[in-house]
Parts: structure tokens; sequence; C-alpha cells
């Protein structure tokens, strides 16, 4: 495989029938050029103040942004616009920001979705931060954010499976609910760890069950309204998999239940969240009857 054929295969998206609407109201917005803006890095990640702009400029981003939902990740503060993402991903951040330092370090996103996770990685100086997803409205709306910002972050229009085949590799990998996505988890697992330098990490986090045994959910159909979930280990399961693939040191950092202060609709998300994928009478159950969503965080070294 050539990855450079790939992207610009990957790059004719933008020429969609369903994505150049997004593309061509975003250009638009490339005529707005501002220097010495104030960025905060903080649980919203802003860019500039309203006052930066004039009526008519704040008018093209509010209606550029809206253009771009479902915003997924954040929350983003856009020269005062605030767009209330789906999912508060400070919420996340926050809670894995103490178990990793990435000063100096090469480092990738898998899944990166809009960027949330990296603009704030920014923070850690990293040597280089590239952020790894097929999907063309996370990548707009990342050029959306980054147009103004101004970061060195590159964007790749490719997935996990490409990361092996890619012309370096990373001292630090996130990948940040991803694998219940992919059908086989240990090879999945296993690219990260050909994509990673010695003594690289990885920080990942997935859905769990609770239970000692070493086994893994096999939803049917969907999980929480979701087709594309495949397998969600116990912690014993996810640990196995991840000694198969290579890496050693494995540390779990966390358990969590998803909330529906850390998940819910806004106006710039779906018509339907959280709230709408468990059972109405029991929320410790999805719709489907399945355990609700929990999660595990971990971190792992990769077997020199």
């Amino acid at each position: 495989m050539k990855l450079e054929e790939l992207k610009k295969e990957r790059q004719k998206c933008l020429e969609w029938k369903n994505v150049k609407p997004w593309y061509e109201q975003l250009k638009q917005i490339y005529s707005i050029k501002k220097d010495n803006i104030n960025i905060e890095n903080s649980d919203w990640f802003s860019v500039g103040k309203k006052e930066d702009l004039t009526k008519e400029e704040f008018e093209l981003i509010e209606k550029t942004a809206k253009t771009l939902i479902p915003w997924r990740k954040g929350p983003f503060k856009i020269f005062g616009l605030e767009i209330d993402s789906e999912w508060q991903s400070n919420i996340k951040y926050n809670l894995i920001r103490p178990h990793f330092n990435l000063k100096d370090k090469v480092v990738a996103d898998i899944g990166c979705n809009n960027g949330y996770y990296m603009f704030r990685m920014l923070e850690d100086k990293p040597k280089r931060l590239i952020g790894f997803d097929p999907s063309a409205l996370t990548m707009l709306q990342f050029d959306f954010i980054n147009h103004f910002a101004k970061t060195n972050i590159i964007y790749e229009k490719l997935g996990v499976e490409h990361l092996e085949l890619y012309n370096h590799k990373f001292d630090f990998i996130f990948m940040l609910g991803v694998l219940y996505h992919r059908a086989d988890p240990v090879g999945c697992l296993k690219s990260l760890a050909k994509g990673l330098n010695k003594n690289g990490e990885v920080l990942i986090d997935t859905f769990m069950i609770d239970g000692e045994q070493e086994v893994a959910l096999t939803p049917n159909k969907r999980y929480s309204k979701i087709p594309n979930i495949y397998f969600i280990p116990t912690i014993s399961a996810l640990k196995n998999w991840l000694s198969r693939a290579g890496f050693e040191n494995i540390e779990i950092l966390a358990v969590t239940t998803t909330t529906k202060e850390e998940q819910r609709k806004t106006q710039w998300s779906f018509d339907q969240s959280l709230e709408d994928f468990l059972d109405k009478d029991d929320k410790n159950k999805t719709v489907e009857g399945y355990p609700a969503p929990k999660r595990v965080y971990v971190k792992a070294r990769k077997k020199n």
C-alpha cells in the first residue's frame, strides 16, 4: 500500500456530493485572517474574542460552524461563539492528563475526530503531533478551528491500519474510543505496537464489562444504538489483548460510567444522545438490555 496515493485518493472526498457543501462553506472563512489573537487552552479550547471580528465576520463564522454540525467532541469557543459539543471531552482529557508527559515527543492521536484532544495536548509542547481519522466532516471541523489557531498539528485522513506504514514511528499514541469499533481488536493493538518507537507507550480507553473472567461481550447488531460495536471486554480480557499484541507494564488508570454530564444532546449535536441510548426504566442497561456504558482507561508500554 502506498500511503501518498491513498492520501490523494481520500482527499477527493471534498468533491463528494454530501461533503462539498461543507467544504464550500468552510472556504469562505479563509478570507478572514487574524494575527496575534488570544488562545486559551482550557476546558473550552478558545480562540480569539468576539471584539476581534466585524459583525459580518462573526456571522460568517457562526454560519460555517453550524454548517459543520454535528460537533461530537469539544467544547470550543471561537471568537466568543460557544460550540457546545455532544461530548464534554474536557472531562476525559482532565482524567487522563496526569498520566502522560508529551514534551519533545512524537505523538499520534488515532481516531482524533475534530482534534479537540490534540489542541489540548499543545500545552505539553510535543515535538510533533499527528491525528489520524478518515472522517471528512471531522477533518473540516479541525480545519475550521486550525485556520484561526494556526497550530502545526498534522491531520491525516488515515486509520489505525495505516499506522505501521507511516513514514515514521511515534513515542506516544493515544487511541480514545476506537477499540470497540474494530472487528479485530488484537490486530488493532498490534498495529499500535508496530507504530511505536522503542519504549513507546499507548494510552487507550474502551468500553468494558464487569467480571473476573477473561471474556468479552459481543453485541447482537447494536450496543447503545451503535451498530459498529464488536467486542466489549472485561479488564482481564483487555490486559490479555494488550499482552498478546506486544505490550507490557499495563496500568489501569481509571474506570468510569458514562453520565449525562459528559454526553448529552445540545443544539450543536445529534438529536439523540446518551439519555436515548439507555433503558428508560433502568439506567444501568442500554435499550438493548446490555450493561450500560462503562469505560476503562489503560496505559501500556511496547515490549522490547
